[in-house]
């Protein structure tokens, strides 16, 4: 098992040059067959660890967060980067000191949100946060990758040119990269990278375009390319189907789909 330190240098090299697709696991088996598969990092899904817990997204309390991200870290030899959604806190200070504490379950990089749960934070006020974040990652003894969100998108706030305002002064603030989920085309994508300077994150699972692949984000210069919360819906949507179609239907043809079953065997060894 690396040290955090060496998780954290390696991140930072990913985000350093080129592209990487950097997937999301919701618990150590998970964790363990994308580490097997060959990615080289992985991020944590705030969405999916809900599900786990049977509940919806922003249900998850910042204890409950903080034992995931231990969980996950001692379970992978790979750096992991967290959704830490707005760091549990609306005030500057509380959010830096809450980063601080998820820094110590070995987790290398994080994220932290200007949405509040219920509505997008005032600019000055999401501003501020980003500058405290930015000082409480520089405090470290690692090179904690701050990644900073801006949410209108993925909020319902349909306005581009806000949300590059809002990245341009995250990026102004010192984070290392910067994220605006809810991005659609690939011309939204080219208009935030070149807006701004530091590394860019793209979130592929809300892109309209469903054949846009790894290459052409790389291609144009996004430096890492996130999936979300898709994989863990998928594999609990698995769960629905197959469980509908033995109440509804008195059938057990989804059992012909277990096709993975030696694979699983192989990633989890």
């Amino acid at each position: 098992m690396k040290s955090q330190l060496e998780k954290a240098q390696q991140l930072q090299a990913y985000h350093a040059k080129g592209s990487f697709v950097i997937p999301n696991p919701w618990d150590i088996g998970s964790a363990k067959m994308m580490e097997r598969m060959g990615f080289k990092a992985l991020a944590t899904t705030s969405s999916g660890f809900a599900l786990t817990l049977g509940r919806l997204d922003g249900q998850v309390s910042f204890d409950e967060k903080l034992a995931h991200c231990a969980m996950l870290a001692s379970s992978t030899s790979l750096p992991i980067s967290a959704d830490l959604e707005n760091l549990f806190a609306h005030d500057p200070q509380t959010a830096a000191e809450n980063l601080k504490l998820a820094a110590r379950t070995g987790i290398v990089g994080g994220s932290i949100e200007d949405y509040d749960g219920e509505k997008i934070y005032d600019f000055n006020h999401a501003v501020e946060r980003v500058q405290a974040a930015v000082e409480a990652a520089n405090s470290l003894d690692f090179p904690f990758g701050l990644v900073a969100r801006a949410e209108n998108l993925l909020r319902n706030v349909p306005d581009i040119n806000d949300t590059i305002r809002r990245l341009q002064a995250f990026e102004a603030a010192g984070a290392d990269m910067l994220y605006a989920p809810g991005l659609k085309t690939i011309d939204d994508v080219k208009l935030v990278l070149n807006s701004v300077s530091k590394p860019v994150n793209v979130l592929i699972s809300t892109m309209a375009d469903r054949t846009v692949t790894a290459a052409d984000l790389a291609a144009i210069g996004v430096r890492r390319i996130s999936i979300g919360g898709a994989m863990a819906r998928i594999a609990y949507g698995s769960l629905a189907e197959s469980g509908t179609a033995t109440l509804q239907s008195d059938s057990f043809e989804w059992l012909n789909q277990l096709s993975w079953a030696k694979q699983l065997n192989n990633l989890l060894d």
